[in-house]
């Protein structure tokens, strides 16, 4: 199906415009999930390798980036739009192969993905300080600038290599700071492409750099480094409190966007019929392999049982393949590690008592040998302090639970150390407005799921990190204030 692209070839880093190997000449492997064939290398950066690509972002942020008027950095940015829309096919097919998601739902990101870079396109030229009113002397002018808080460094996950690097990159064009991006090593591919697209959009060198490599030996040394002003972070609460750590000797900004183990609550007047899909496909849309995962579902007792039914019969009807494949509604997990970590969540379930009425084991066929496939678990009798309702499982496992009452729900939904996301279905929206506002979570959806725009913002709340990111508010952590004083006498 794909055998071209099993090419094995060298992908190298960018830094300051140029396509170069790690300096220690070592490299790392890409697999696709799916089958297990080698896709690529990419080199395998190491400190030093950082510390170049650090001094190429200092150099164009004083340098050349400096130069460019909120105006051209919009023009950038509109250029970096039409070439991945032009190479949107492309990108999506390396997307797939690299980190298994399929293939309708990576082409289906286009509106979404090309629509941040436009939406920080026209942020650029709309930033502005502020006239202030002197209340001290009538001599006096004051007034605010915003400016670039400098050099950022970006650490991604696997799970959207596409989407998350553009979440990073674009406010940091827009605002005129200039990035070092290090994408998870195993799912490099996408990042590197794209930094080719934006050098041929004419980016400045060294505006956008890209080192490829482990989180211990490429991304600890990027978060601790001493001359990059901010670190954005997406991925594991456990490394975005080491990331936290790593700023406070030099007092970095820092955003992170971490954990979830979001609550999804199924009133008794909800629609059943819409609601199952959307219940279903709020964990198995990415295998489970997504933050804002709606993995504690709560259903009210009245149509719990039903509900659990027609759930696992969604579940069971559910196509698994490779993410090339067009009709592939589930692909694999991104490694064989994750997929051994899953697995054992799904034994302590059973072992705790929980009913795994569906799934949970790796499907049979030779179109599944080399690859890191589960079929989508759903759990009912789940207690919240099983283990599979407590930790983030980052796999395709449902923890069904009923409830009696509405706070009994909210109650039960809020104590985890998470505030992710959170999903409400109800017929009545005065009773979603209650609940909503009673839910400590950074976004919550009510009769959907999943639904991110750029113009609003996302972030957590708790253990799931600090920061925005989306909607002006995003931009505000890229931009310092400074405060100007004249006297006019």
């Amino acid at each position: 199906m794909a055998d071209a692209l099993y090419t094995g070839q060298f992908c190298p880093m960018f830094i300051d415009g140029k396509q170069v190997p790690a300096q220690s000449g070592e490299v790392l492997g890409v697999t696709d999930p799916a089958s297990g064939r080698s896709i690529a290398t990419v080199p395998r950066a190491g400190a030093s390798d950082v510390d170049l690509a650090v001094a190429a972002a200092r150099r164009a942020f004083e340098g050349p980036w400096s130069k460019f008027t909120p105006y051209d950095r919009q023009e950038i940015l509109l250029r970096i739009a039409d070439l991945v829309e032009k190479n949107w096919d492309e990108l999506c097919v390396t997307d797939t192969l690299d980190m298994g998601l399929p293939i309708s739902r990576t082409l289906g990101n286009k509106r979404r993905v090309i629509g941040m870079l436009r939406f920080y396109a026209g942020q650029a030229t709309a930033l502005h300080g502020d006239y202030i009113e002197n209340s001290v002397s009538q001599s006096m002018i004051t007034f605010t600038t915003r400016e670039p808080v400098g050099v950022v460094g970006a650490i991604i996950p696997w799970n959207a290599p596409t989407a998350a690097s553009i979440w990073k990159i674009a406010p940091a064009l827009a605002t005129g700071c200039t990035i070092v991006l290090k994408p998870s090593e195993d799912a490099p591919l996408v990042p590197l492409r794209l930094t080719q697209l934006m050098q041929d959009a004419g980016l400045p060198d060294g505006v956008v750099n890209v080192v490829t490599g482990t989180g211990a030996e490429a991304g600890a040394p990027l978060a601790q480094h001493p001359d990059v002003n901010k670190i954005v972070f997406t991925g594991s609460t456990a490394t975005g409190q080491a990331i936290a750590r790593a700023g406070v000797d030099t007092l970095k900004r820092i955003t992170l966007e971490l954990g979830g183990k979001s609550p999804m609550i199924i009133c008794k007047d909800a629609d059943i019929a819409k609601a199952i899909p959307v219940a279903a496909m709020a964990v198995f849309a990415h295998s489970g392999q997504i933050c804002i995962a709606g993995s504690r579902l709560f259903v009210a007792r009245e149509i719990h049982d039903e509900f659990l039914h027609r759930l696992s019969e969604y579940a069971q009807s559910l196509k698994i393949g490779h993410g090339l494949d067009p009709d592939t509604d589930l692909g694999p997990l991104i490694n064989a590690r994750q997929t051994s970590k899953v697995e054992d969540y799904i034994a302590s379930g059973e072992a705790e008592g929980a009913k795994l009425i569906t799934g949970g084991d790796r499907p049979a066929g030779a179109e599944f040998d080399g690859g890191n496939f589960l079929r989508p678990a759903v759990f009912g009798g789940v207690g919240d302090d099983m283990k599979i309702a407590r930790e983030e499982i980052f796999g395709p496992v449902i923890s069904a639970m009923p409830f009696d009452t509405l706070d009994e729900a909210v109650t039960r939904a809020n104590a985890t150390p998470y505030g992710l996301a959170g999903g409400i279905f109800s017929r009545d929206l005065s009773t979603a407005h209650k609940m909503v506002k009673r839910l400590k979570a950074g976004s919550v959806w009510v009769n959907m799921y999943h639904a991110i725009d750029p113009a609003v913002p996302f972030g957590g709340l708790k253990m799931s990190g600090y920061g925005k990111e989306g909607g002006v508010e995003h931009l505000d952590a890229y931009l310092d204030t400074k405060s100007v004083w004249i006297q006019t006498d």
